[in-house]
């Protein structure tokens, strides 16, 4: 789509026609296709307003129903933050007492719409001019929010008194635009010296606005985390989603932090316990109870948190599993009791398996190279076992162990 396209399609009887499509389906798809082009429409616009239809069916899970008033790129529902966490972004400007945020890299609006939502006055930019229009479309429902497309580069930021109670707010590109992967999605890169805007453009504009924010990977290294700043992993229903970087008056919490967000639920924040406790000696030191934290605490190496919270220790050290003898809740941990615990042995644990009628299994791992697969393959499980079991594949003192474990 190009942007002659997307002007007819938001506006007159290109956006008439969106509004009037019935909930996207697969199947029938074709067959309105046909009757819309029969009844007088324009294959190009109803070509578009189909594929708007179709994101917009992907898009409920970020936004819900939100989504049916958006138009959307494929490129940008993939990157765009979801609402709950664009939410806290937003919550966040407001309680630092921010009135103006400059969003740039706004992408489809997602951030800029929490922003606005809140009576933040929005200026949003993004280096592709239809994604930037498509984000003004998206603002449209706020008269002080407005995108254009632009370079961070150009942003001037203000100075002296006119810094009062501005901030921004950036959402580097981390993706190759017009390289997919095996899955058809646009590549992601991972280096830090890869994004754009670049990594030395986000510090320029956060010492210039002090009050700035910026979105990252999750793989942001901890050693490249700011003197001041906070830097905080997000997780969604257990998917690690964004290490966000908070400089000024929004860091709550200078240092590593992590934010564990579930549907439903109330956030679980998580901070520096100080140094880990020392690793089990032994594999007969795994005491009754297994915890395995978020993978925003994983992450943000805050695995100490979940040690302190149990009187427990780790496993082995950066496998992230801990074991201990208490039986407590932990909001950002799971909690599996220990069946059995054993050296990583094929032959020993299928007849272990064998002997308890045992012929399905969930396999979890972190810190040995054999996948669940391949375990199952050399175990020769049935295909449709009917008693199942979770094993944990990890490390002891550096050897390779499994554990029997249940949910608890």
């Amino acid at each position: 789509m190009d942007l002659a396209l997307l002007h007819r399609l938001t506006t007159g009887e290109g956006w008439e026609l969106l509004q009037s499509l019935p909930p996207y389906d697969e199947a029938t798809a074709l067959p309105l296709q046909e009757r819309l082009r029969s009844a007088g429409f324009d294959a190009e616009l109803v070509a578009a307003a189909l594929a708007q239809s179709r994101l917009r069916a992907r898009a409920r899970a970020k936004f819900g129903v939100f989504a049916d008033g958006m138009v959307l790129t494929a490129d940008g529902l993939e990157q765009a933050t979801r609402l709950e966490v664009a939410a806290r972004h937003a919550q966040r400007f407001r309680a630092a007492g921010v009135h103006t945020v400059h969003d740039i890299g706004c992408g489809i609006g997602a951030d800029a719409m929490a922003m606005a939502g809140l009576d933040l006055r929005v200026r949003a930019l993004d280096a592709d001019p239809l994604t930037a229009a498509a984000a003004a479309v998206n603002l449209r429902h706020w008269p002080d929010a407005t995108a254009y497309p632009g370079l961070a580069e150009e942003l001037v930021p203000p100075a002296g008194e006119g810094a009062r109670g501005v901030g921004a707010w950036l959402d580097p590109a981390r993706r190759t635009p017009g390289v997919a992967d095996v899955s058809g999605r646009t590549r992601r890169v991972f280096r830090l010296d890869a994004i754009s805007p670049s990594w030395d453009e986000v510090r320029r504009i956060a010492a210039a606005l002090p009050a700035t924010g910026a979105k990252l990977s999750p793989a942001f290294p901890h050693a490249a985390v700011p003197e001041g700043a906070e830097a905080q992993w997000t997780s969604w229903d257990g998917e690690v989603v964004e290490c966000a970087l908070w400089w000024g008056p929004l860091a709550r919490t200078p240092g590593r932090t992590a934010a564990v967000l579930r549907h439903g639920a109330a956030p679980v924040l998580v901070g520096d316990a100080g140094d880990p406790t020392p690793p089990v000696a032994s594999l007969a030191d795994v005491g009754p109870w297994l915890y395995e934290p978020d993978r925003a605490v994983l992450r943000a190496g805050l695995v100490s948190a979940v040690t302190r919270a149990t009187d427990g220790a780790e496993l082995d050290a950066g496998v992230g599993y801990v074991t201990s003898s208490r039986q407590v809740d932990v909001p950002c941990a799971k909690r599996y009791a220990v069946v059995e615990a054993m050296p990583l042995n094929v032959k020993a644990l299928r007849g272990w398996l064998r002997d308890r009628g045992i012929d399905r299994l969930t396999v979890k791992k972190r810190g040995v190279a054999l996948e669940p697969d391949q375990l199952r393959r050399q175990l020769r499980l049935p295909p449709r076992g009917r008693t199942e079991a979770t094993v944990v594949l990890t490390r002891v003192r550096g050897g390779q162990v499994v554990l029997v474990v249940q949910p608890s």
